[in-house]
């Protein structure tokens, strides 16, 4: 059985060995590997060896899983590292999400044009009336020193 605080490292270590490879893959592309730990160009080494033999997926997933356990056992986990990843039965094309718009909240107008919805905001002042404010403060000042 997998205590909690092992599952918390364990999904902390594969967010991490997720987030990790795919920096390194992008500095690899744009010719920067050479400014990477030598532990990472290790990982980016074993990759391109790995891609020779298997799929770019298959590759990818292997060479993430030996980071996720090289990251779990320097974080403190105890014995062999507990799967966080759900089995697919296809890989995840570079973790990207389909982006949706939620849905728009109904609004009701009540007085002055304010919803029902903006409970706590402040009724806006008609600018008329700001205007109107504004005079009559002009023509005071003008009366008092007069």
């Amino acid at each position: 059985m997998v205590k909690a605080a092992d599952m918390l490292i364990a999904r902390r270590a594969d967010t991490r060995a997720r987030a990790d490879f795919a920096t390194w893959k992008m500095m690899a592309k744009l010719n920067g590997a050479s400014a990477l730990p030598p532990e990472a160009q290790e990982f980016l080494s074993s990759y391109k060896n790995l891609l020779a033999r298997m799929s770019e997926g298959e590759a990818t997933e292997a060479t993430i899983a030996a980071i996720y356990k090289a990251y779990y056992a320097e974080m403190g986990g105890g014995g062999t590292p507990p799967d966080v990843r759900p089995r697919q039965a296809e890989p995840a094309a570079d973790n990207v999400t389909a982006f949706r718009r939620p849905a728009p909240k109904p609004r009701t107008t009540g007085f002055f044009g304010t919803g029902t919805a903006a409970g706590t905001q402040k009724r806006p002042l008609p600018v008329a009336l700001i205007f109107a404010c504004l005079v009559v403060v002009y023509v005071g000042i003008r009366f008092y020193w007069r």
